[in-house]
């Protein structure tokens, strides 16, 4: 049965850290894609960042970049969001989710993983920033 556990959110004050971690199993973790979303409250979905785990190659949102950091650790079947500098607008309920099928493409020049790429979505977890 294929799960993901995503886990590590909390209350944090503006321009502090977090690491978020996702758990998987049921799956061959070498050979897909893990990603990461959030949402708001009233707010719609949007993609954080990706990773091929593969290849490890990585997709940041623009929205993120430079603060966050995604990894693959496969003999952990875990990957990993570091969150640092965090903002009051980085509040949401992030969710991790699974491509097993191959949809989600990440290049050196860009990224191709929207949400309707995943196949599995586990539970989020709750990230609070405040200022």
């Amino acid at each position: 049965e294929v799960q993901l556990q995503a886990s590590g959110g909390g209350l944090v004050q503006a321009g502090g850290s977090l690491r978020l971690s996702c758990a998987a199993s049921g799956f061959t973790f070498r050979d897909v894609a893990i990603g990461w979303f959030r949402q708001a409250p009233g707010k719609e979905r949007e993609g954080v960042s990706c990773v091929t785990t593969g290849d490890g190659s990585t997709y940041l949102a623009d929205s993120v970049k430079g603060r966050f950091t995604i990894s693959s650790d496969n003999a952990k079947n875990t990957v990993y969001l570091q969150m640092n500098s965090l903002k009051p607008e980085d509040t949401a309920v992030y969710y991790c989710a699974a491509d097993l099928d191959s949809i989600v493409v990440i290049t050196p020049t860009g990224g191709f993983c929207p949400d309707y790429a995943m196949d599995y979505w586990g539970k989020g977890t709750q990230v609070t920033v405040s200022s």
